[in-house]
């Protein structure tokens, strides 16, 4: 069974930083694109940032070009995202997804649960 498991979520100031982690399992996703959205109360999920199968193209979305990085470390089947300079309009749910390196969430095949990140302004 395939499961993505995320961490690293938590509750920071505003400014601060945060590496959020998704570990795969069940199998190896070398050869695949991969993603993380965010969710806030009552809004859509929305992307964030994706990846392609051999690092060499990274997407972002606007609010979090120049701050946020996307990276993966095939040899634990792990990505990441590295969040600097959080505002509090970063807070959200973020979901970490594997098989697309679109925009679009109903492209991915696999999910990880979410994990919290609150920023405090």
């Amino acid at each position: 069974q395939v499961q993505l498991v995320e961490s690293g979520g938590g509750l920071v100031q505003a400014g601060g930083s945060l590496r959020l982690s998704c570990a795969a399992s069940g199998r190896t996703f070398s050869r695949a694109s991969m993603g993380w959205f965010r969710q806030a109360p009552g809004k859509e999920r929305d992307f964030v940032a994706s990846i392609s199968r051999s690092g060499g193209t990274t997407y972002y979305a606007d609010s979090v070009k120049g701050r946020f990085t996307i990276s993966r470390d095939d040899a634990k089947n792990t990505w990441y995202l590295q969040m600097n300079s959080l505002k509090p309009e970063d807070t959200a749910v973020y979901y970490c997804a594997a098989g697309s390196l679109s925009t679009m969430p109903r492209l991915y095949e696999y999910w990880g649960q979410g994990t919290q990140v609150t920023v405090s302004s």
